[in-house]
């Protein structure tokens, strides 16, 4: 579905992404993962067109995607921060989609019911909890029957209940035969629901594969601790003096 090939990207003289390649051509979960300053939301903005690489080709259902808009109707997006105009009520929002898409939706009654919705929907988004704002976030990301779904940090502020909720729509969204890309800083969400982990490190790939295989590679049992080793310079680092960026690197992703 989608092909990125030698992506660069610098934004002056910081280079974000050095020539990542990736092949997302089978449905699935797949985990992008990386500490803050990886590359995570440059990789999504370019895939979704926001950001317009220095070099490389990304390829969506075998077109490339350069000068193009039409074929982001086929991607539901859910970003990281949910911000919404304050002064509009939450079924506003939900109208506003709908004319800005141009069709109806095809779950937006389930969705609401799911997250529990109902009795915000006449409800001003500057007055909700970060937690339902969240949830307002993942009704207008999963309102439309799209191939592929883009997820940055789809679990941040919710409760348990709305958690379950938010994997066994996801699990339905999989059995589909669509293709889910989240960034996530939680991982036993990610050791629950990934299909297969795309590690960043620095702009490039450092890992790709299942997170059984991310285990044995880095001999842990635990997930956190197989991330930690990477970012203390088990494999990821020479030995000479980088051991305080790892350190900084694991507080920044929080383990």
């Amino acid at each position: 579905m989608i092909t990125i090939d030698n992506l660069h990207k610098s934004f002056g003289k910081l280079q974000v992404l050095s020539g990542v390649s990736l092949d997302f051509g089978r449905p699935g979960i797949y985990a992008i993962l990386g500490p803050n300053g990886s590359g995570k939301t440059t990789l999504i903005k370019s895939i979704l067109g926001m950001s317009i690489p220095d070099k490389g080709q990304i390829r969506f259902q075998g077109e490339d995607i350069r000068g193009r808009w039409d074929y982001r109707r086929q991607i539901d997006y859910l970003p990281q921060i949910a911000r919404f105009p304050d002064n509009l009520r939450v079924s506003e929002l939900l109208d506003m989609i709908q004319d800005i898409r141009g069709e109806k939706p095809q779950a937006l009654g389930r969705l609401i019911e799911m997250f529990g919705l109902q009795p915000f929907l006449d409800k001003r988004l500057g007055n909700l909890s970060g937690g339902t704002r969240q949830k307002v976030n993942l009704v207008q990301a999963f309102m439309y029957d799209s191939p592929v779904l883009i997820l940055d940090e789809p679990t941040s502020g919710l409760d348990p209940v709305a958690l379950i909720r938010l994997k066994a729509l996801l699990l339905e969204e999989k059995a589909k035969g669509k293709l889910l890309l989240a960034t996530t800083h939680i991982m036993n969400f990610v050791e629950e629901m990934a299909d297969e982990v795309v590690f960043l490190l620095e702009g490039r790939i450092h890992f790709r594969g299942s997170v059984d295989s991310l285990k044995r590679e880095y001999r842990e049992n635990n997930l956190e601790r197989a991330i930690a080793r990477i970012l203390q310079g088990e494999q990821g680092f020479s030995a000479n003096g980088h051991s305080q960026e790892a350190a900084r690197m694991a507080r920044s992703y929080e383990l």
